[in-house]
């Protein structure tokens, strides 16, 4: 992977959505910041991260997570934990490991299309070596 020049942070991208206030925002960042480091392999410009709740801090409260980067389906996370840094958490973790698992599947070891497939190559016939001779005559 070629580095990036802007690399994408948490910080940068991070939009809060319904159930949270702006004052909320640097509070989420900072449980979000492990992110930074698998968010890093993308440009700044081309992704985009939101976090929601609904029902806050009620019985059926549910944080959704949402992160768009460009050229890649959206990957949508959710949890339906009681506790809101339970769930924040479990979004964030979720995330990762879908973060993961898409570049896994970019990778040439799973992905026929991007493997590059170098050409057999042919060993030489060397007729000087004595023991070889031997061993094809006998």
């Amino acid at each position: 992977m070629s580095a990036v020049t802007n690399p994408a942070t948490v910080a940068e991208c991070l939009r809060v959505g319904a159930g949270f206030s702006q004052g909320d925002r640097n509070w989420i960042a900072e449980q979000f910041a492990t992110l930074d480091s698998r968010l890093a392999g993308f440009h700044a410009d081309a992704t985009e991260l939101e976090v929601s709740v609904k029902d806050r801090e009620a019985k059926g409260q549910k944080v959704t997570l949402e992160c768009w980067v460009a050229g890649r389906q959206k990957i949508v996370t959710t949890s339906a934990e009681e506790d809101l840094h339970a769930a924040l958490n479990d979004v964030r973790d979720d995330l990762r490991r879908r973060l993961n698992d898409a570049k896994t599947r970019q990778e040439p070891r799973n992905n026929k299309h991007l493997r590059e497939v170098p050409p057999p190559v042919v060993a030489a016939e060397d007729d000087t070596d004595p023991a070889r001779a031997d061993a094809e005559t006998a």
